[in-house]
């Protein structure tokens, strides 16, 4: 069967290949998949692609007339995905639902860690040769309130790292996970999340009723100093509000895997272009803001995880093998 890999890394075609067998033909293309893009797709049956290729319905209807007929995300989301499009021209769409929640989870932990400890400003002040400690205050993350929003598989491994820290944890999401519910954690409101919590760390799907989940309203009730984690979506925070809240010292903390915007920055080296968003820009000038450039799933064990899963729906989609086939449903 032949793939088509789009915005391929060498990363992708190291892992890919080494998990690939003789029955699949990988072809890795750098470019990002688009609806100008897709015409590379002729010829293949199967393309593969990441969390920033566009697979929006004008791709799929060109996909579709090039005999696509899989979709085959490797990553977690599909929110970039028009699925009603691709059920209309009969092209599945398959996912890895799950590759190392402990790879995005101890990202977020890290996140958090290294602003409340000011470690990414001590650092710079000690190759400098400062070794001065004014504005580099910290919290015990000890007994802190920390509220989860959603509690899948990587929200229920953060919430047993902070509570093996020793933290407060609540959780809000419509679906209880039983794994959560034997830590003895409670499932509260959104409102209680928002009024209680020292600590809110995003670990939800971007959904219509999720995005902008962080906005003015819900801001207005947190804490003063909340700190804010997000390694999921960009779009489940405003960032226009966040930013006013940054300003105000509303929030106290932003650590951020993902952006809103990240598809035209996130995963090239743009080190010898301007910055043309501003509002990212402007995120940038906050000492109390720390971003990376969507990272969180970047370890060994993940990349193996996520190349072996991706092949093995493609395999058994290639065999009709349909039920072994982790699909996304409309």
């Amino acid at each position: 069967m032949k793939v088509a890999v789009f915005s391929s890394k060498p990363y992708d075609e190291k892992y890919l290949d080494k998990s690939a067998t003789d029955d699949l033909e990988l072809r890795f293309f750098e470019h990002k998949l688009d609806r100008k893009t897709a015409v590379i797709s002729k010829g293949y049956e199967v393309v593969c692609c990441f969390v920033n290729d566009d697979l929006s319905e004008q791709t799929i209807d060109e996909l579709a007339d090039n005999g696509v007929k899989l979709i085959a995300m490797r990553c977690a989301g599909y929110n970039n995905v028009d699925l009603q499009a691709a059920e209309k021209r009969g092209i599945k769409v398959c996912r890895v639902p799950e590759y190392s929640p402990h790879a995005v989870a101890e990202h977020a932990l890290a996140l958090l860690l290294t602003l409340n400890r000011n470690i990414h400003r001590a650092y710079n002040r000690v190759r400098e040769n400062d070794y001065s400690l004014n504005g580099l205050l910290g919290f015990d993350l000890y007994q802190k309130k920390v509220g989860v929003i959603g509690s899948g598989k990587i929200g229920a491994t953060f919430c047993g790292i902070m509570q093996g820290l020793g933290c407060d944890v609540s959780v809000y999401d419509p679906f209880p996970n039983d794994e959560v519910k034997a830590l003895g954690i409670d499932y509260v409101s959104l409102e209680k999340i928002w009024a209680e919590s020292d600590v809110i760390s995003l670990h939800c799907p971007l959904l219509p009723e999720t995005r902008h989940i962080i906005n003015s309203n819900s801001i207005s009730q947190m804490k003063q100093g909340v700190a804010i984690i997000n390694t999921s979506r960009g779009a489940l925070i405003d960032t226009r509000a966040v930013i006013g809240a940054l300003k105000s010292g509303h929030i106290g903390y932003l650590g951020l895997d993902v952006y809103e915007e990240e598809a035209n920055l996130f995963f090239e080296d743009q080190s010898n272009l301007l910055l043309q968003d501003d509002i990212f820009a402007r995120l940038l000038t906050f000492p109390n803001v720390l971003i990376t450039g969507h990272q969180g799933f970047f370890t060994n064990e993940a990349l193996n995880a996520i190349s072996n899963v991706t092949l093995g729906n493609i395999r058994n989609f290639a065999a009709g093998n349909i039920d072994a086939v982790h699909l996304v449903k409309v």
